[in-house]
């Protein structure tokens, strides 16, 4: 069953079971009975795109283990407007937007000849592994605390007389091991795992998985549902570190296994929201760097002088000195139905605009062709004491084509940073 994101709502045929599961797992934008078919469901996508599995319930209740893993299912595919190459590109620019950058925009998450989404994400995510895992793998000291005949380390005295009221042996005690069961090893070892359960993962590309696994093996698994073991970039790990970023998003982009309803969904999803958002704030980011300013992403700010009303814009541009705000950014992927820009946007950057000071703000939609508007607030309070032409607040759209080539698009962000710093460039 194939759906496209944002696409006009399917009548398919559909379990009630399943179809109940899928309304209620935040999968889709909608999904309901179909009025007019009887055994059919309506399922719209909305912004999340890949693939999930929808089991069907067995005449059998209470199947467990591998029965319960036999049963019949329905695989749910949802398809991204824009081409699976592109999705990546925008995915392995914010993962790596300074290797991105000197490319002039060539992708850093290569997927292969695959044309879906999971297909080309376990190819990206086994090919970033193998090339990690090239020179071997990675060690790291991680203390461990344990009971032995001979003493290695230091005897944990407290836990001696706890344990064994003093007597000897065992021994309680505690060392430094240098092993790969490392949290770099064990994020790896986790998306080899989750991608090897995914519904249309490729013969080819499950059995180089497998080999990933393996060479893996001494790292301890995850514990399902758990936090995602810290790991902190340096010199050591840098082979390893596109690898460790594309596994993160994928073991944070699962679809949850337990939601309200009666059946399990298992899978993986993009938020093409939050990919649109990173892409936009992380190549601005890097585009006013040339100017000599930086970029802050989603910083916390207050509207209210007490701090209770929170804001949080997806970027603002500061000055050299790092403390003056120059430029806000909020970056937004859908446009309102009808192609109108949602004025709640609006409101919301001149919320900002406001909270800091700023006479300009700017909102970045994915609106293929569509051309920006600037919209201008007056603000009478300012109007009196300004110079000519600054007592007003100017709110600009832009519109971003994500079918532009790459290094297009790169330049597309260049020239916004121009305007975005124009009055502030520091070169």
């Amino acid at each position: 069953m194939s759906l496209r994101e944002y696409a006009p709502a399917r009548s398919v045929p559909l379990d009630p079971a399943a179809g109940l599961a899928l309304a209620t797992s935040g999968v889709l934008e909608s999904a309901s009975p179909d009025p007019a078919r009887p055994g059919h469901w309506l399922l719209r996508a909305g912004s999340r795109v890949g693939a999930v599995r929808i089991p069907i319930p067995a005449a059998t209740p209470g199947l467990h283990g591998r029965h319960a893993r036999d049963q019949p299912a329905v695989t749910l595919r949802i398809a991204p407007k824009t081409t699976v190459r592109r999705l990546f590109f925008l995915l392995g620019f914010s993962l790596d937007p300074a290797r991105a950058w000197r490319r002039e925009g060539e992708g850093t998450v290569h997927t292969g000849a695959h044309d879906d989404v999971v297909p080309a994400l376990a190819h990206a995510v086994e090919r970033q592994i193998d090339q990690a895992l090239r020179h071997g793998s990675l060690q790291g000291y991680q203390r461990v605390e344990e009971s032995a005949l001979v003493v290695r380390g230091r005897i944990r005295e407290a836990e001696q007389i706890r344990r064994r009221f003093g007597r000897t042996p065992p021994l309680e005690i505690a060392y430094d091991a240098y092993t790969p069961d490392i949290p770099e090893n064990r994020i790896l070892r986790a998306a080899c795992e989750h991608l090897l359960r995914l519904p249309g993962v490729p013969t080819d590309v499950r059995r180089r998985l497998h080999h990933q696994r393996v060479r893996l093996a001494d790292a301890a698994p995850l514990v399902r549902g758990g936090e995602l073991p810290a790991w902190t970039a340096s010199r050591l790990n840098a082979r390893y570190q596109p690898a460790l970023r594309l596994a993160e998003t994928v073991l944070k982009g699962m679809s949850p296994e337990h939601r309200p309803g009666a059946l399990p969904l298992h899978g993986f999803l993009f938020d093409m929201n939050k990919v649109f958002e990173d892409f936009v704030t992380v190549a601005l980011r890097e585009a006013v760097r040339e100017h000599g300013l930086h970029g802050r992403l989603q910083a916390p700010h207050a509207l209210d002088v007490a701090g209770r009303v929170k804001l949080l814009p997806d970027l603002v541009v500061h000055a050299s000195d790092g403390r003056t705000p120059v430029a806000v950014v909020d970056a937004k992927y859908k446009k309102e139905k009808g192609g109108a820009y949602p004025n709640a946007d609006l409101y919301q950057m001149l919320a900002y605009c406001t909270a800091l000071g700023l006479d300009e703000g700017h909102l970045v939609y994915a609106a293929g062709q569509s051309a920006g508007q600037v919209h201008e607030v007056p603000d009478n309070r300012r109007a009196r004491d300004a110079p000519a032409g600054r007592g007003s607040i100017r709110l600009h759209q832009h519109a971003l084509d994500l079918d532009r080539e790459p290094a297009d698009l790169i330049a597309a962000f260049r020239t916004l940073a121009a305007r975005l710093v124009a009055p502030h460039d520091a070169t």
